[in-house]
């Protein structure tokens, strides 16, 4: 199994199709990337839950369980060549392994405790990373996206007992098509931008970290800053204002359409809170105060 000490964030892995294997596999992995690129390996950290992550000097390294998602985030982090994101120091596509930029101290953008400043950093950061993509690119397309997302719902839905209203489900669907076919200008979006992506350091006072890249139109790339700190709105008395404040700033700070923002924000929500046996209840939730606001 090697020295490398896995954290115990990343055991649900076991439970998915080949991540036994990859799970048993990643300590050598993580020995190979360090005889290849000389690196002198710390402590994983433990704060994420998807990726091994271990910081050896100023870089740190990060290794991917092999999905589509994270295919091609070395790709990302190329194009953006460290403008508002962290800077790529090399990258191993067989072991999905990539030598990036160390951030510090590391600390996140949801440590700020001004929620409207932090979203005002992270709506610059946004302007800053959008930017088109290169002819020929990797990336997948959000068109191809919401189209999957658009035909799996329904049946999810009804697999999961029809866990919330059909209306909300509906207009998920309509948004995801309409949306998709009208969109213009498309970018290279991150997916998950959110204050546990925004990283403070010294380089820049905060850097963008982990996309999960798409090409798509910017408002997409808001829908997941809409429904951020999740934790702090189960807490809310009054969470469907919180989020419809955050609606209007976004839609003010990055020049967005609001019902496209809205839109997106019902889509993706749904998208990544519902799958064929298990249903995040605060993403319907953020859904529902949504389709309100």
């Amino acid at each position: 199994m090697g020295s490398v000490k896995l954290p115990a964030a990343l055991s649900w892995w076991r439970d998915v199709p080949g991540g036994a294997d990859w799970l048993d596999r990643l300590p050598h992995l993580a020995e190979e990337c360090a005889e290849q690129w000389g690196l002198e390996l710390g402590t994983p950290l433990t704060g994420g839950n998807v990726s091994l992550v271990i910081p050896a000097g100023d870089a740190v390294l990060k290794i991917n369980f092999p999905d589509e998602e994270s295919e091609h985030e070395a790709d990302a982090l190329a194009l953006w060549n460290g403008d508002a994101a962290v800077r790529l120091l090399a990258h191993d596509p067989e072991r999905r392994a990539l030598l990036i930029e160390r951030c510090r101290p590391g600390t996140t953008l949801w440590e700020l405790a001004d929620e409207r400043a932090a979203t005002s950093i992270a709506a610059r950061l946004l302007l800053r990373i959008w930017r088109p993509p290169p002819p020929e690119h990797p990336f997948r397309l959000l068109t191809t996206e919401a189209a999957r997302w658009a035909a799996e719902l329904p049946g999810q839905w009804e697999r999961l007992g029809r866990p919330f209203d059909r209306t909300l489900l509906d207009e998920a669907v309509a948004a995801a098509q309409q949306l998709s076919a009208s969109q213009q200008d498309p970018v290279v979006v991150h997916q998950d931008f959110h204050g546990g992506n925004v990283l403070r350091a010294q380089r820049e006072p905060w850097l963008v970290i982990d996309p999960k890249p798409l090409v798509g139109e910017r408002a997409f790339d808001a829908a997941s800053l809409l429904r951020d700190r999740r934790d702090e709105l189960a807490r809310d008395p009054a969470p469907a204002t919180r989020v419809r404040s955050r609606l209007s700033q976004l839609t003010d700070e990055l020049a967005l359409d609001r019902e496209r923002l809205r839109g997106w924000g019902i889509v993706h929500a749904l998208a990544w809170g519902v799958s064929e046996h298990e249903l995040e209840h605060d993403m319907v939730a953020f859904a529902e105060w949504l389709a309100r606001a």
